[in-house]
Formats: C-alpha cells, sequence, structure tokens
C-alpha cells in the first residue's frame, strides 16, 4: 500500500544521495515517504478510480439486480436488432 510505496522511495532515495555523496536530510526523508503514503492512501478509494474514470463506475449494491436485468435486456435486444451498413461515413469530433 501507500505506507510501503513510502519506505520504498525513502530506501531509494537514501541511497541515490548517500551514492552522490549528499548526506540525506531526515526532515525531507521523513516528508517524502509520508506525502508518498498520504497521497497513495487518498488516490486508492473506489470513489477516486472511478472519478478518474479508472474503471467502469461504481454502482449502488441494492441496485445490483436491476442492473442486471437492463444489461441482459439489452443484449437480447442487440441480438434482434437488424444491423445495417454505414452509408454516410464516420463523423469525427
Amino acid at each position: 500500500g501507500g505506507a510501503q510505496a513510502g519506505k520504498v522511495l525513502r530506501i531509494v532515495t537514501e541511497a541515490k544521495q548517500q551514492k552522490m555523496g549528499i548526506t540525506p536530510d531526515e526532515n525531507v526523508l521523513n516528508f517524502l515517504e509520508m506525502s508518498t503514503a498520504a497521497k497513495l492512501e487518498s488516490q486508492s478509494t473506489a470513489l477516486f478510480n472511478t472519478a478518474k474514470l479508472f474503471d467502469d463506475g461504481v454502482i449502488d449494491p441494492r441496485d445490483t439486480r436491476k442492473l442486471l436485468v437492463f444489461l441482459l435486456q439489452t443484449i437480447k435486444e442487440a441480438e434482434q436488432r437488424q444491423l445495417s451498413t454505414n452509408t454516410y461515413g464516420v463523423a469525427r469530433f
């Protein structure tokens, strides 16, 4: 999770600075670790990811049956429709 990522980033940054001959600043490393952990934790919720369109959306669990019926009806209707070819080209926006 976020805490582990923060620690890894801290270790990598500290090792990089030591390799360059720079004395790592504990305050900066602590801030880097904590801010990384906090950011990742805040961005790991279902609502955050849905808002960013990283998935197909979140439904209210109480609506599951209604949505399942709707989707099955849509599939059935699609199978019964007669498709016609496109005669006007493709509209680009």
